[in-house]
Order: C-alpha cells, then sequence, then structure tokens
C-alpha cells in the first residue's frame, strides 16, 4: 500500500488517537510515543489491506502498547482498573464512540489552552497535538529556531503535569476566559494553514479543516455561544474560496481577481447563516464582525460590485475589539478603496516602519503602485520579498517587481 495512503489516515485520525491515549495515560510524550510506535506497524501490517477502520486498529494498538510500556510498572494496576473497558476490549462503535472521541478532543484543546501557559505556549501545544505540526513545521510558524520550540514544548508539558491540571473540560464559571483562548488559538491554527509561513504551497488545508472541525465542534458542544458561531462562520466563508486561490500553474491570484465561479457556494451560504445566527443573540465580537466582512466579499458577484464602504464601517468597528497591526493594514486598504490610495498611504505612514512585517511592506507596495509611485512600489516589494519564505507569495511578489520594470524601465 502506497505510504501516502498510510500517511492520509494517519491525518485524519491522529487528533482523535492522540486526545483518547493523553486522557489514558495522562501523559502527552507517553502518548505519543505509543502512537508512534502503532503508526510505524501499521506502515508493515497495511501493506497488503488497509483495516476496515483504520483509526480503531491504531487506537487499538497504541492502547496494547501503552500497557505494555508500563507492565510492571507501579501505575499499570491504577490504568487497568481505571480504563479496562476501553484498554482490553475492542473498540467502542458509533455514536457513543463519536461522542467519546469529540469529548476527548474538547478537553485536550481545553487543557492545551489552559491559563496557567502562556499565549505562545497555548498555539505551539494545540498545533502539536492537535493541528499534527512537526515541532519543525511549528518552529517555522513561529519564526523560532526547532532546538528553542522542543524546549518551549517541554516546558509546556511540564507546567501542566506539575500544576496538576486536570485533563477536563472547565466549569460553567470558568468558560468565558478559557473559550476566548480556545477561540483564538483555532483561529491562529486555520491562518497558519490558510498562509502557511513557509514551503512549497499557499496554504496547507489539513491545517484549515482541522481548524474548522474544532471549531464546529466547540459550537456543538457550546451552542449559543455568539463569538463561537463567529469564528466558525469566519472560517468557512474564507475557506470557501480555497480553490480560486492559485490558478493552474500553482500562481497566486489576489481577491480582485479570483474565478468567483471557484467558490464554493454551499459553504458561503452555510457561513452566511451561522453569522446571522451569531447576530441574532446581540452579543457583538471581532470574530463576527471579521465574519461580516468576509460576507460582504462572498455576495459581491463581481469584485467591482464589492461594497467597499459597508466594508470600511466594518474594519472601524473591528478596531474598536482588536486594534492590531494586520486590522489597521485591511483598513487602510478598505479606506484607499473608498477615499483614494493618499489617504490609505496616510494611515500606513501613521503605523510607523514595521520592519519586520511582511505585510506591511506589501501594503505599502500596493498603495505606491496605486498612486503612481513605481520606484517607491519596486523598493517595498523587495522588502516584502525578503521577509517571506512561501514559495508561491515570493513567485507573486517577483513578478509584480518584473512587471514594474517591464512596464516603466524601474532599475
Amino acid at each position: 500500500m502506497p505510504s501516502r495512503v498510510i500517511e492520509a489516515v494517519f491525518l485524519a485520525e491522529r487528533s482523535r488517537i492522540l486526545a483518547s491515549l493523553i486522557r489514558l495515560a495522562r501523559s502527552f510524550d507517553d502518548a505519543e510515543d505509543v502512537l508512534a510506535e502503532a503508526l510505524l506497524e501499521a506502515q508493515v501490517h497495511w501493506q497488503t489491506q488497509l483495516p476496515t477502520n483504520p483509526g480503531a486498529w491504531l487506537l487499538t494498538v497504541a492502547k496494547r502498547k501503552l500497557l505494555d510500556q508500563r507492565r510492571g510498572g507501579q501505575r499499570r494496576q491504577q490504568l487497568l482498573e481505571q480504563n479496562r473497558h476501553l484498554l482490553l476490549t475492542d473498540e467502542i462503535v458509533g455514536e457513543d464512540a463519536n461522542e467519546e472521541a469529540a469529548d476527548d478532543i474538547l478537553r485536550l484543546l481545553f487543557t492545551c489552552c489552559h491559563p496557567v501557559l502562556a499565549p505562545e505556549a497555548q498555539i505551539a501545544l494545540t498545533l502539536r497535538t492537535l493541528g499534527g505540526l512537526s515541532t519543525t513545521e511549528v518552529a517555522r510558524a513561529f519564526l523560532v529556531e526547532e532546538s528553542t520550540m522542543a524546549q518551549r514544548l517541554v516546558r509546556a508539558k511540564r507546567k501542566i503535569a506539575l500544576a496538576g491540571i486536570r485533563y477536563a473540560i472547565p466549569a460553567q464559571e470558568q468558560l468565558p476566559e478559557r473559550l476566548a483562548s480556545v477561540l483564538h488559538v483555532i483561529y491562529l491554527i486555520f491562518n497558519e494553514g490558510y498562509a502557511a509561513t513557509e514551503g512549497e504551497a499557499l496554504e496547507r488545508r489539513d491545517l484549515c479543516q482541522e481548524a474548522l472541525r474544532l471549531s464546529h465542534l466547540v459550537n456543538e458542544w457550546l451552542p449559543g455561544e455568539a463569538e463561537a458561531e463567529g469564528l466558525e462562520a469566519l472560517l468557512r466563508l474564507i475557506h470557501a474560496r480555497r480553490d480560486a486561490r492559485v490558478d493552474a500553474e500553482g500562481r497566486l491570484v489576489t481577491l480582485d481577481r479570483q474565478e468567483r465561479s471557484r467558490w464554493h457556494d454551499d459553504e458561503i451560504a452555510a457561513g452566511i447563516a451561522l453569522l446571522e445566527q451569531a447576530l441574532r443573540r446581540k452579543q457583538p465580537g471581532a470574530y463576527q464582525v471579521q465574519a461580516a466582512i468576509m460576507a460582504v466579499h462572498a455576495e459581491a458577484a463581481t469584485a467591482a460590485e464589492t461594497d467597499w464602504r459597508q466594508i470600511r464601517e466594518l474594519y472601524r468597528t473591528l478596531l474598536r475589539f482588536e486594534r492590531s497591526e494586520q486590522v489597521l493594514l485591511n483598513y487602510a486598504v478598505a479606506v484607499g478603496q473608498v477615499e483614494g490610495w493618499a489617504a490609505a498611504e496616510g494611515i500606513l505612514e501613521e503605523l510607523g516602519e514595521l520592519e519586520g512585517y511582511y505585510p506591511y511592506h506589501a501594503a505599502r507596495a500596493h498603495c505606491a503602485l496605486a498612486l503612481g509611485k513605481k520606484v517607491e512600489a519596486r523598493v517595498a516589494f523587495q522588502k516584502a520579498l525578503g521577509l517571506t519564505r512561501n514559495r508561491v507569495e515570493r513567485e507573486y511578489l517577483s513578478q509584480k517587481m518584473a512587471d514594474l520594470v517591464n512596464d516603466a524601465g524601474v532599475e
């Protein structure tokens, strides 16, 4: 059996299996070790035939390895007594299995996002465990050395163990604070998937789909939370455009040039329905506003019909919830579309020089280009090019610079 088939199965089942193993092992490292060993066995046993239920096969083998690992140890008897029905019998099937798997994933999600951990540790641990990124990939997402990230992950796991954090869904009174952290982490996982920090592809759809799955799971478990609904709506509306983001040659296609017939109308409809449901709750928040912006884009039949005035006002609203660099940059673009690019340039200048921030230089370049300042545009494109390590984005920026040279002989 081709290794890519085994890899696809593993990616699809990994988070569910790992969540169950961590609940049983009460250890991130032990769970990861036995799952890795089970995967090695799968690569041997699945060569001739894929099991009827690959996920159950992996989980069963990993559980047995967990017992073998602790055989003779002081914790083995306790582990057997607590989990005998799961460790020594066939896998639970049907609705009970799905419900238990969902609960395990939620427990792990809230554990990874526990406030005892710093925000960057929460994101890193969730990306590593539920997102399925390797330590190397998580390090790239944070723009740090792999050794630094490995130490950060070790410290996060140790802190969870030393603090005696329960592997559980939080009590009702703790939910508001804990839920905000969970939603933020899911959002960042999606962002890393949608615009991969580094690599050959523009996006990592496995991460986008994992973020969507986690977002939907939170909504199912916590119905009536407007911001949770807003986040899922936002992710669905963005993800609906995935097939139009690159052309047949793999080149980046910006939003204004995308073939809207390639957008997924069913997902857009689902996202808008979720957004409307959230807005009816009269509990406004940043994710709902961002989803509303994406809905305006989605509802325009062509780029020329986009209601930029409404988008500008929505960004003004968003700035009251989140005054980040990215929001200010997007607000500047909306202002440029409505009030002219000189006004947008003024907003960018007020931001100051964000030397290490790739989107800032890309925005400066597009603004300068719209104002006919081709030399300034080329300099800004060059700075942006030096800050991105994604091949698709680099090729796009290189082409924009080449076009400037060809059009005006800019040196």
